[in-house]
């Protein structure tokens, strides 16, 4: 087993990375985070420092470098001392772009980049951010959805967040095939809510903050698989020296949820705000679609239900997961105290 005390976080500006890092930190790592551009190395810090306890130096355990998921530059460079790689980086968008590769590109080309720098230098233990995203795009399945289902990149219900995580992911496993020293893990989280480690949180609360805000007279019936922030960090972090987790994939969810369902728990926790709860026509849904491109990425998605199982994390990991009710009502009480 890998004496692990260096970890190489890449995108450690972004909503699961920054948890991650506090982790990391939290369990006596030293941290190298990668940013695309040091413009933000300031802010994770201070965002950093604010939830660990004085008794960490920071200055000491944790350092940034730049990286770019499409350029060369200075990936090999940044792994001497590595002695594992968490890759988080990849592009998360709110609407679907018009050109699929703009996500793609970015997140089959980065993924290997990181594999063949660590592979290089001679890091053979990563672990790689992927997403139920890849597992949940196909034909609708008897029982439960697991880690031996994978998203057919070409089924209708595939966009292209779901085709860039299936194929970033694909690509790894097909890296590690050709260099079998390497000891790949992928976790595959579902839609990630729960308290965020400061205000820049991205796309990921999006849903939630789009009920708060009542912009919408109707919700889409369709599901999310949903998980925690708190589970999928550590999930991340135990799994860095467990040599059981070693080619395993890894689903990070409580469980499926539909969407009207969502709704229901944030009108009752938040009655003076005006969130739907009706379910909206799926002809309205289409003509909203013309003018909205959240809406249009949604219906294909429309009234299927699924169950997917977490089992495998719980067995190995030891991760018992929060309650997707817990999870609702912390990302609502973050996003309601910070936009008051």
């Amino acid at each position: 087993m890998i004496d692990i005390k260096t970890v190489l976080l890449t995108g450690i500006s972004g909503f699961i990375a920054k948890q991650i890092a506090l982790d990391l930190l939290r369990s006596g790592y030293f941290v190298v985070g990668s940013l695309r551009s040091k413009d933000r190395e300031t802010e994770v810090r201070r965002s950093l420092k604010e939830k660990l306890p004085e008794s960490i130096d920071l200055d000491a355990k944790l350092r940034f470098v730049e990286l770019d998921l499409t350029n060369d530059q200075g990936w090999v460079e940044v792994m001497s001392g590595i002695d594992a790689v968490i890759h988080t980086a990849s592009p998360f968008p709110i609407a679907q772009p018009k050109d699929e590769s703009i996500l793609i590109r970015p997140a089959v080309e980065g993924t290997l980049r990181a594999l063949r720098a660590a592979q290089e230098s001679g890091v053979s233990r990563v672990i790689l951010t992927s997403s139920v995203a890849a597992i949940i795009c196909k034909d609708k399945v008897d029982g439960f959805l697991t880690e031996s289902d994978w998203t057919v990149v070409e089924h209708p219900t595939a966009n292209a967040y779901d085709k860039s995580k299936t194929l970033a992911e694909k690509s790894a496993w097909d890296f590690v095939a050709d260099h079998p020293e390497m000891q790949l893990t992928t976790i595959n989280p579902g839609l990630v809510l729960g308290t965020p480690v400061d205000g820049v949180y991205g796309s990921s609360l999006s849903v939630i903050e789009r009920f708060l805000r009542g912009k919408d007279p109707f919700v889409p019936n369709m599901g999310v698989p949903i998980v925690d922030i708190s589970d999928v960090s550590e999930m991340h972090v135990k799994a860095l020296d467990r040599p059981e987790t070693y080619s395993q994939r890894y689903i990070a969810a409580d469980r499926f949820v539909m969407l009207p369902e969502v709704a229901r728990i944030l009108a009752e926790a938040y009655p003076n705000r005006k969130i739907p709860t009706k379910i909206a026509p799926k002809f309205l849904l289409r003509l909203v679609s013309l003018f909205d491109s959240e809406v249009r990425a949604v219906l294909p998605r429309l009234n299927i239900e699924m169950r997917i199982s977490a089992a495998k994390a719980s067995r190995d990991l030891g991760i018992h997961f929060t309650p997707a009710k817990d999870s609702i009502l912390s990302s609502a009480a973050f996003i309601a105290m910070i936009k008051k």
